[in-house]
């Protein structure tokens, strides 16, 4: 769980950490990403060789360089404060997190973002599950439709938006980001939710054991497709088969409901026909 608790005091600005990737040296000290400090045009290598936090946006911006106009990704990250990795989007750097990333349905749990050096001064991305610490790996592709893959990205994203400040979204819970994405998905009526809630005494999802909202998800889903079954059994057994059965195998969840919508709509279709 996040800390949201507001600290009083003096304190810095809540500005990001802006992270630039590179494989170079300073006074005889290699690093692999670093901070700049603009004030005194110095470089400050980051040892640490991973970031752990949530990937709230994926942005790109043009920045002007030597009177060209060079097109960089911010991958935007919350964690103990708000981080923005930048890198140009032809580098090597980008395109491995791309493909990584592309690999990853629920943006809700944390992840593990790591440099790693490769030859003639190439840094490599390396992207982790950080609960299971596990590398998500994609098959290197050149070639790919890089556009594509960052809007698919940032369609996937916990409700990040360019609407949305990036310090609301560091706060939000991940529990009350899956109940959000699932409710906006089916289409459930928000006030339903909340007098759900009032019943558990409670004023979030996050608020609430995982065996509850296990139940709300599964009301409703089950409500979403009241209609579309002759027997509510049918629509249990159906949910249970293609939801909860394939998320305990390793299924993401928003996927597998995804698919689990399309499935009986398709059915429900065939049988009118």
């Amino acid at each position: 769980m996040m800390n949201t608790e507001i600290q009083l005091g003096l304190c810095n600005p809540p500005e990001p950490v802006y992270l630039y990737v590179k494989n170079g040296e300073v006074s005889g000290e290699s690093f692999l990403w670093y901070h700049y400090d603009i004030d005194k045009d110095k470089t400050i290598p980051v040892q640490q060789k991973g970031l752990t936090g949530y990937l709230s946006e994926l942005r790109l911006t043009a920045k002007e360089y030597k009177g060209k106009e060079n097109l960089k990704l911010d991958i935007v990250v919350a964690s103990d404060e708000v981080y923005i990795i930048r890198t140009g989007i032809e580098t090597v750097f980008a395109k491995t997190f791309l493909l990584s990333a592309s690999q990853v349905y629920d943006f809700c749990k944390p992840l593990i973002i790591a440099v790693t050096s490769g030859d003639e001064n190439t840094v490599f991305c390396r992207l982790y599950d950080a609960s299971t610490k596990v590398i998500i790996r994609r098959e290197w592709n050149p070639n790919a439709d890089w556009g594509s893959i960052i809007a698919e990205i940032q369609s996937r994203l916990c409700g990040a938006s360019s609407s949305v400040p990036l310090m609301a979204e560091q706060q939000t819970h991940p529990q009350d980001l899956r109940i959000k994405q699932i409710r906006t998905l089916l289409d459930y009526p928000l006030d339903l939710v909340k007098e759900w809630l009032g019943f558990q005494d409670a004023r979030s999802p996050s608020q609430l054991p995982i065996s509850k909202i296990n139940n709300l998800v599964k009301n409703m889903c089950l409500a979403w497709a009241a209609d579309k079954f002759d027997h509510f059994p049918d629509a249990e057994h159906s949910f249970q088969q293609q939801v909860v059965d394939a998320v305990a195998n390793g299924a993401d969840e928003l996927t597998a409901i995804k698919t689990w919508m399309q499935q009986v709509q398709t059915t429900k279709v065939e049988a009118s026909l």
